[in-house]
């Protein structure tokens, strides 16, 4: 079990692994991909936070390096030939995206070299999907990266992000066992519960991963619905904010950052998950997915960082 306490008295270094690409709507393209959004809502709280993907030699790639620099992040932003990533959003009435992703872009051939083992030997917490592990290369590259983190002081988030078709059993099962964390939606969940042969039930699924694969914490979002948070004998159930909705990109990634932050400054998880709730809703409220945050939603968490 994670003894979130340990945390509560070291700097923490946080890494967002995978896709860094482009939110292409009708209005135009922001910044985003799930582990840069998580590094930028972590950076936000207080942490120090590295981007680790892929760009190409082109426009968005500059822009990329651009964007997150002025944000505040530090990056491990290698290059390549390929196109930098995107994908085209659609919304709905509600605000609700569907997404189309390019295929074999820049992020889908990180490589894994010294300094990126260095960085991955002090980093506390790391968030990864599946998006990125769709081929051979970044797969490799994410796992190395866990693997070299430290052994007994880290927390390692699984955020699955099914995509499309970009994932499988083989992946999915391979990553969770390198992870003490893991996070769907209830839309994701009958999915893995019928690929991985478990119960279609957020409780029991998450018991069944606790015996399989020794994940410590499990993340259960609803929408606006709510979200639900299973930590060992710990539960926590929270309502969704009711807000007027801009669009919805990044809130599910900036409510892992907050959650995960606050536990690991040491809020006790009824608080933490309060929090996420609060940001993860005002995030509904701004276009894109990287807004700055107010204050008074961050200064909790920068505070136990004194």
């Amino acid at each position: 079990m994670i003894d979130f306490a340990r945390f509560n008295n070291i700097k923490l270094r946080a890494a967002g692994l995978g896709e860094v690409l482009f939110d292409v709507f009708e209005s135009g393209a922001s910044l985003g991909g799930a582990p840069a959004n998580f590094a930028y809502h972590c950076c936000q709280l207080g942490l120090e936070c590295v981007v680790v993907s892929a760009v190409g030699r082109d426009e968005f790639g500059q822009r990329a390096r651009r964007e997150l620099e002025q944000a505040g992040l530090k990056l491990m932003l290698y290059e390549n030939g390929y196109p930098t990533g995107d994908v085209q959003i659609k919304l709905d009435d509600q605000g609700v995206a569907t997404y189309d992703f390019r295929k074999d872009t820049a992020y889908d051939h990180l490589p894994f070299d010294e300094d990126l083992a260095a960085v991955a030997a002090q980093t506390n917490l790391a968030c990864y999907g599946s998006l990125a592990q769709r081929g051979p290369d970044t797969a490799r590259s994410i796992r190395r990266f866990i693997e070299s983190m430290p052994a007994d002081l880290s927390v390692k988030v699984f955020d699955v992000n099914l995509r499309q078709n970009y994932y499988s059993k083989e992946m999915i099962e391979d990553t969770l066992k390198l992870s003490n964390v893991f996070k769907c939606n209830e839309d994701e969940l009958p999915v893995l519960a019928k690929l991985l042969g478990m119960p279609n039930e957020p409780e029991a699924f998450y018991r069944t991963l606790s015996s399989a694969f020794g994940i410590d914490l499990f993340i259960y979002t609803l929408g606006g619905e709510g979200s639900a948070v299973y930590l060992g004998n710990e539960y926590s159930r929270k309502v969704s904010q009711k807000v007027r909705v801009v669009d919805t990109v990044g809130a599910g990634d900036s409510f892992t950052a907050s959650l995960l932050t606050g536990l690991m400054v040491g809020m006790p998880l009824a608080e933490a998950h309060e929090r996420a709730v609060a940001i993860s809703a005002y995030v509904c409220t701004c276009a894109g997915a990287m807004p700055p945050m107010p204050a008074e939603l961050t200064a909790p968490f920068k505070q136990k960082l004194l």
